[in-house]
């Protein structure tokens, strides 16, 4: 029974210490043992330290990799989302959009009501709103209630041009 114990605590490092010492003959074979096993102790030590990061830093990668697969789903998914919003929301607009046809169609479509009935009781017309646009002064964004609509300033045209006091003062000093 001892022997077994001694043999698997002690028989690699003792068989390999002795062969070592039988090998190299120091003067004092006892303290070259010792210090020889000393060092073995530290050797296995450090694999033994080794293989424990090694099997962490495995782990540690399965790890990052299992996150790395989880944020890519978590883009994929959030990337449809936006899809599926921004369809949505094209959508929302087209129905606004074609509310918005259907009641100017039948604005316009009262208000020709409205001047054939006048014009059949023999009064002036009602002007239609392509009518009030030419025929009012308003600039564009006057007109328009929609959002973003440009706001344009009246423009006159001279009919002749003038030229600056800039261009006559270089004109004289040539």
């Amino acid at each position: 029974m001892e022997s077994m114990y001694l043999q698997q605590c002690l028989g690699t490092c003792l068989t390999q210490g002795l062969a070592e010492v039988a090998r190299v003959r120091p003067m004092d074979p006892i303290e070259y043992l010792a210090l020889w096993i000393s060092k073995y102790k530290d050797v296995v030590t450090l694999e033994q330290q080794r293989r424990k990061d090694m099997i962490d830093l495995e782990h540690e990668r399965q790890l990052a990799r299992m996150e790395q697969e989880m944020m890519e789903r978590l883009k994929a998914e959030e990337l449809l989302f936006q899809q599926q919003l921004a369809f949505q929301l094209e959508l929302e607009m087209q129905e606004k959009e074609k509310q918005k046809n259907e009641e100017l169609q039948q604005a316009e479509a009262l208000n020709k009501e409205m001047s054939m009935e006048s014009i059949a009781r023999g009064e002036e017309p009602i002007p239609s709103s392509e009518d009030l646009m030419m025929d009012s002064g308003k600039t564009l964004a006057e007109i328009s209630d929609r959002y973003g609509a440009p706001n344009l300033s009246r423009v006159e045209e001279l009919d002749e041009p003038m030229l600056s006091d800039v261009a006559l003062n270089i004109d004289q000093d040539l």
